[in-house]
Protein backbone atom coordinates (compact mmCIF):
# COMPACT_ATOMS: atom_id res chain seq x y z
CA UNK A 1 0.00 0.00 0.00
CA UNK A 2 1.65 3.29 -1.07
CA UNK A 3 1.93 6.08 1.46
CA UNK A 4 3.14 9.64 1.60
CA UNK A 5 4.04 12.12 4.33
CA UNK A 6 4.31 15.79 3.42
CA UNK A 7 4.63 18.95 5.51
CA UNK A 8 4.09 22.66 4.91
CA UNK A 9 4.50 25.65 7.23
CA UNK A 10 1.74 28.25 6.90
CA UNK A 11 1.82 31.82 8.19
CA UNK A 12 -1.48 31.77 10.08
CA UNK A 13 -2.41 30.81 13.66
CA UNK A 14 -3.02 27.11 14.30
CA UNK A 15 -6.76 27.72 14.85
CA UNK A 16 -7.10 29.36 11.42
CA UNK A 17 -5.27 26.49 9.66
CA UNK A 18 -7.26 23.84 11.53
CA UNK A 19 -10.64 25.54 11.01
CA UNK A 20 -10.01 25.89 7.27
CA UNK A 21 -8.97 22.26 6.96
CA UNK A 22 -12.21 21.10 8.62
CA UNK A 23 -14.28 22.95 5.99
CA UNK A 24 -14.21 19.89 3.74
CA UNK A 25 -16.59 21.41 1.19
CA UNK A 26 -13.87 23.95 0.33
CA UNK A 27 -11.24 21.29 -0.50
CA UNK A 28 -11.74 21.72 -4.28
CA UNK A 29 -10.38 25.27 -3.90
CA UNK A 30 -6.90 23.95 -3.07
CA UNK A 31 -6.81 20.16 -3.60
CA UNK A 32 -6.37 19.57 -7.33
CA UNK A 33 -7.79 16.04 -7.45
CA UNK A 34 -10.96 16.80 -5.44
CA UNK A 35 -14.10 17.54 -7.45
CA UNK A 36 -16.42 17.82 -4.43
CA UNK A 37 -16.84 16.88 -0.77
CA UNK A 38 -20.19 16.72 1.00
CA UNK A 39 -20.34 16.65 4.79
CA UNK A 40 -23.12 14.14 5.55
CA UNK A 41 -22.74 14.00 9.34
CA UNK A 42 -20.14 15.24 11.84
CA UNK A 43 -18.02 12.17 11.02
CA UNK A 44 -19.07 11.11 7.49
CA UNK A 45 -18.10 12.75 4.19
CA UNK A 46 -18.84 11.84 0.57
CA UNK A 47 -16.08 12.52 -1.96
CA UNK A 48 -15.80 12.82 -5.73
CA UNK A 49 -12.21 12.84 -6.98
CA UNK A 50 -10.47 12.69 -10.33
CA UNK A 51 -7.09 10.95 -10.42
CA UNK A 52 -5.28 10.40 -13.70
CA UNK A 53 -8.43 11.36 -15.60
CA UNK A 54 -10.46 8.69 -13.78
CA UNK A 55 -13.39 9.82 -11.62
CA UNK A 56 -14.00 7.97 -8.36
CA UNK A 57 -16.51 8.31 -5.52
CA UNK A 58 -16.17 7.15 -1.95
CA UNK A 59 -17.20 7.83 1.63
CA UNK A 60 -14.74 8.66 4.38
CA UNK A 61 -15.33 8.42 8.10
CA UNK A 62 -13.52 10.70 10.53
CA UNK A 63 -12.04 8.31 13.08
CA UNK A 64 -10.35 10.87 15.33
CA UNK A 65 -10.52 14.64 15.56
CA UNK A 66 -9.12 17.04 18.15
CA UNK A 67 -9.40 20.81 17.57
CA UNK A 68 -6.13 22.50 16.59
CA UNK A 69 -4.31 19.14 16.72
CA UNK A 70 -5.42 16.43 14.28
CA UNK A 71 -8.01 14.94 11.96
CA UNK A 72 -7.81 11.24 11.01
CA UNK A 73 -10.04 9.35 8.58
CA UNK A 74 -10.45 6.24 6.49
CA UNK A 75 -12.55 5.38 3.50
CA UNK A 76 -15.62 3.27 4.24
CA UNK A 77 -17.09 2.55 0.86
CA UNK A 78 -16.83 3.31 -2.79
CA UNK A 79 -14.02 3.10 -5.32
CA UNK A 80 -11.07 4.34 -3.25
CA UNK A 81 -9.34 2.53 -0.38
CA UNK A 82 -7.33 4.94 1.75
CA UNK A 83 -6.68 6.37 5.20
CA UNK A 84 -4.95 9.48 6.44
CA UNK A 85 -4.22 11.94 9.18
CA UNK A 86 -3.42 15.64 9.17
CA UNK A 87 -1.75 17.21 12.18
CA UNK A 88 -1.36 20.85 13.17
CA UNK A 89 1.61 22.10 15.20
CA UNK A 90 1.85 25.66 16.53
CA UNK A 91 5.32 26.97 15.70
CA UNK A 92 4.63 30.59 16.69
CA UNK A 93 1.60 32.82 17.23
CA UNK A 94 1.11 33.18 13.45
CA UNK A 95 2.90 30.09 12.13
CA UNK A 96 1.63 26.52 11.93
CA UNK A 97 3.15 23.30 10.61
CA UNK A 98 0.62 21.14 8.75
CA UNK A 99 1.61 17.51 8.16
CA UNK A 100 -0.40 15.12 6.00
CA UNK A 101 0.07 11.35 5.97
CA UNK A 102 -1.88 9.32 3.41
CA UNK A 103 -2.02 5.57 2.85
CA UNK A 104 -3.91 4.24 -0.17
CA UNK A 105 -4.40 1.22 -2.37
CA UNK A 106 -3.45 1.96 -5.96
CA UNK A 107 -5.92 0.33 -8.37
CA UNK A 108 -5.62 0.13 -12.11
CA UNK A 109 -2.51 0.32 -14.24
CA UNK A 110 -2.35 4.13 -14.38
CA UNK A 111 -2.61 4.58 -10.60
CA UNK A 112 -0.04 1.84 -9.92
CA UNK A 113 2.39 3.43 -12.38
CA UNK A 114 1.83 6.85 -10.80
CA UNK A 115 2.51 5.46 -7.34
CA UNK A 116 5.68 3.71 -8.54
CA UNK A 117 6.97 6.95 -10.09
CA UNK A 118 6.19 9.06 -7.01
CA UNK A 119 3.61 11.17 -8.82
CA UNK A 120 1.28 10.87 -5.82
CA UNK A 121 3.90 12.36 -3.48
CA UNK A 122 4.41 15.26 -5.89
CA UNK A 123 0.65 15.90 -6.08
CA UNK A 124 0.29 15.93 -2.27
CA UNK A 125 3.22 18.34 -1.92
CA UNK A 126 1.72 20.59 -4.62
CA UNK A 127 -1.70 20.57 -2.95
CA UNK A 128 -0.17 21.47 0.43
CA UNK A 129 1.50 24.45 -1.28
CA UNK A 130 -1.94 25.30 -2.71
CA UNK A 131 -3.37 25.16 0.84
CA UNK A 132 -0.58 27.46 2.07
CA UNK A 133 -1.29 30.01 -0.68
CA UNK A 134 -5.05 29.74 -0.14
CA UNK A 135 -5.06 30.18 3.65
CA UNK A 136 -2.34 32.84 3.72
CA UNK A 137 -4.16 34.93 1.09
CA UNK A 138 -7.43 34.50 2.99
CA UNK A 139 -5.85 35.11 6.41
CA UNK A 140 -8.89 33.81 8.28
CA UNK A 141 -11.25 30.87 8.16
CA UNK A 142 -15.01 31.09 7.95
CA UNK A 143 -15.87 28.77 10.80
CA UNK A 144 -14.87 25.12 10.74
CA UNK A 145 -15.99 22.24 12.91
CA UNK A 146 -14.51 22.30 16.42
CA UNK A 147 -16.02 19.04 17.68
CA UNK A 148 -13.95 16.26 19.23
CA UNK A 149 -14.02 12.68 17.93
CA UNK A 150 -12.27 10.13 20.13
CA UNK A 151 -10.37 7.28 18.49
Amino acid sequence: MPNAIETVDVNVPVTVAYNQWTKFEEFPKFLSFVESVTQVTDTLTEWKVKVGGVEREFEARITEQHPDERVAWNSTGGQVDHAGVVTFHKLAANETRVTVQLDWEATGLLEKAGAALGIDDHAIKKDLRNFKEFIEAKGTSDGGWRGDVKA
